[in-house]
């Protein structure tokens, strides 16, 4: 029995669907090869009234368009010209939120994804990965697991250009993983 997770639990709020992701299984098939790493890090980003947020005052881009999709689409860019950024669409369609995924634990116990960039490099993520539907795509996925653990939270790391938006406790992370990204 798959244990995928399906629509309505990605249809929350990016605060609530940022802590809900914690401990989650995020599998990804490549050819014959499948990667799993349990989800151990997460920010959220609050649309359009989030200076972080890519939504930042209602605009509306062709690179930002996806995350004005509904709740359990990939949102996925390139920061600085270098680093693929994995993100998951929260809420309805129409409301720009997402929760950028920041750390796995392999369940292999390899360090490989520990921050943003190294999480897509080690899953082979790329542009072609935005919009993808996680309830229903062939080649990667979101399922359930009831490994939790105690979850803590901080301020979001590397956007002190938004300002107050830098500071707020908007970055969730499983207590004592050794994958989290390095501040």
């Amino acid at each position: 029995m798959e244990k995928r997770l399906k629509r309505d639990f990605y249809e929350r709020p990016a605060l609530d669907l940022a802590k809900a992701l914690l401990g989650k299984t995020l599998v990804r098939k490549d050819g014959k090869r499948m990667l799993r790493g349990k989800i151990a890090e997460t920010e959220a980003y609050l649309g359009e009234k989030d200076k972080a947020s890519h939504s930042f005052g209602g605009k509306i881009t062709k690179r930002n368009k996806t995350e004005y999709l509904r709740g359990g689409h990939l949102y996925v860019y390139l920061c600085y010209g270098l680093h693929w950024q994995l993100n998951v669409t929260a809420s309805v369609s129409g409301v720009p939120e997402c929760v950028l995924l920041r750390a796995l634990e392999s369940l292999k116990k390899e360090r490989v994804a520990s921050g943003p960039g190294k999480l897509c490099k080690w899953l082979k993520l790329d542009k072609s990965f935005d919009t993808e539907d996680l309830v229903y795509s062939k080649r990667i996925w979101i399922e359930d697991s009831f490994e939790k653990g105690k979850i803590a939270c901080s301020e979001r790391i590397g956007i002190n250009y938004a300002e107050e938006w830098a500071r707020k406790p908007l970055r969730f992370f499983l207590k004592g993983s050794p994958c989290l990204s390095k501040e």
